[in-house]
């Protein structure tokens, strides 16, 4: 967390509203807000362990997942009933199971809707498997001492498991359904054709697609106003991100109701527009790849290269966001930086146009008042203090604290 603050003097506010942008920054862009328990505003808003012994090996459709096996006759019998759940989920694959995960760790009943037809044999058998690997994330998170094996059930009970034949009754007076189907383009047309037949008009679909542009998939049903891209990142029901990917005819009401959703399950979500790779595969690819590179080059070994990561890049980024980390440490130290990269490296570590921009406005950082966020008004001590003593609880929690005599 290298920085400059002997470059200034007075020091996604704490608490309140942050000063409002100054008239410098129109020909830069417009300014927004950080996170509540962020100081400053920004300056730019462009758009496996083992089960955990809940007992059971195999089970009915359209009843909790904890629940005891039953024949496929009973399978395909057994109907949601009066069980109303707050969330519906399209697809029992990896992620599928993780955001099912996510809602009932929150206390929150989910269908997780097999859009498959299969016959009852392999129904059984695909709930059977699928139920086995609940059983063991839960167990993980047992074995982590986070969740009691009593827990762990009551946890399995909240998600539901729903056949083909019972998927629409799943459906009714649902307003939020994610969709979890594979990443093929034809898979998703079908399954968003579907839904568009089954939920209500006003029910707001969210893909988990990582491939496809939200505009192109609300043009695949009716009523593409209510079409999103809910984004999540693996293990989805740790992980607390969730991106959420706009096109030009979203509402900002069904934005808000799915922001609003994934808040009350304790996630935090983002907004992006209909772009690919949103925000965070699309940073990570480009860290990935030119660590890929330093290999190739022998620049470092494969395991120096993700201690690096772990131990500097990774741990500074979960204190500073990568903009707030320019204003940090100064717009033209990383103008400068870039310039003598790109000389030596190639045109990919050239300074972005808005990085040039700022540079040429004097706006770069702490050190300026403003940059990328806006802290004129700001206590810049204060939030200096804030982030170096979040730095220095990370590194405790990874035993990484300075040695001092």
């Amino acid at each position: 967390m290298s920085g400059r603050a002997d470059r200034t003097g007075a020091a996604c506010v704490a608490n309140g509203s942050a000063p409002d942008v100054d008239a410098a920054d129109d020909r830069l862009g417009r300014a927004g807000a950080l996170p509540p328990e962020r100081v400053g505003q920004p300056a730019t808003q462009d758009m496996g362990q083992q089960a955990v012994g809940t007992g059971h090996s195999g089970g009915q459709a359209g009843v909790p997942a904890g629940s005891g096996p039953g024949s496929a006759d009973a399978m395909q019998a057994e109907g949601m009933g009066e069980r109303h759940t707050h969330a519906c989920v399209i697809g029992a694959g990896r992620i599928g199971e993780g955001i099912a995960l996510a809602f009932a760790l929150a206390g929150q009943t989910v269908a997780l809707i097999d859009l498959k037809a299969r016959e009852a044999t392999a129904q059984l058998a695909c709930f059977t498997a699928l139920r086995q690997s609940l059983d063991e994330q839960l167990g993980s998170l047992h074995h982590a001492g986070l969740l009691s094996a009593a827990q762990c059930s009551e946890v399995l009970a909240r998600i539901a498991l729903v056949p083909l034949p019972q998927a629409a009754a799943a459906l009714v007076g649902q307003s939020l359904v994610f969709e979890a189907l594979p990443e093929r383009l034809e898979v998703k047309r079908e399954g968003l054709g579907w839904l568009g037949q089954h939920v209500h008009p006003d029910a707001i679909i969210a893909s988990t697609t990582s491939t496809f542009r939200v505009s192109e998939l609300a043009a695949m049903l009716p009523g593409p106003q209510r079409v999103l891209v809910a984004h999540w990142l693996n293990p989805a029901h740790l992980m607390p991100l969730v991106e959420i990917s706009r096109s030009p005819a979203s509402l900002d009401s069904a934005v808000q109701r799915l922001s609003d959703g994934l808040q009350a399950i304790g996630k935090v979500p983002v907004v992006c527009g209909p772009c690919a790779g949103f925000i965070v595969p699309r940073l990570q690819a480009l860290v990935m790849n030119e660590a890929a590179r330093m290999v190739e080059e022998g620049v470092a070994s494969v395991a120096d290269i993700d201690t690096a990561v772990r131990n500097g890049l990774g741990l500074r980024f979960s204190v500073l966001g990568a903009l707030e980390f320019i204003d940090w440490g100064g717009g033209d130290t990383l103008y400068q930086a870039s310039h003598y990269l790109s000389g030596e490296l190639g045109e990919r570590f050239a300074p972005a146009p808005r990085v040039q921009a700022h540079f040429h406005a004097g706006r770069n950082g702490l050190c300026d008042g403003a940059g990328f966020y806006d802290y004129h008004g700001v206590d810049t001590v204060h939030y200096r203090q804030q982030r170096l003593a979040a730095f220095v609880t990370r590194l405790e929690q990874m035993g990484l604290l300075p040695r001092i005599a």
